[in-house]
């Protein structure tokens, strides 16, 4: 399945707000993640209680220690919608 990545305009306001070193973490991380959003390395894992608010699954993948950028699937279409602490789980 060939699918197209998007990331929304918060995710990128947040994203040029990361620290150099973290920056450099997402964009090795993309790597992985353009080919498969699951890849065991990426730790992704599906948020329950964001899923129940959005009425779809809302999946996280684990940049390092307190950093995430959470992400949907909508048809071919992977969202990137939110980066940061575990703060963007609320």
């Amino acid at each position: 399945m060939k699918r197209v990545f998007q990331a929304t305009e918060i995710f990128w306001k947040k994203f040029y707000a990361l620290s150099p070193g973290q920056k450099e973490l997402v964009r090795s991380a993309w790597l992985k993640f353009r080919v498969n959003p699951f890849d065991p390395s990426l730790g992704t894992h599906k948020i329950r209680t964001l899923s129940a608010k959005a009425g779809f699954p809302v999946y996280s993948v684990v940049l390092e220690k307190d950093l995430r950028a959470l992400f949907y699937i909508e048809g071919e279409k992977v969202v990137t919608f939110e980066i940061g602490t575990h703060e963007v789980y609320r």
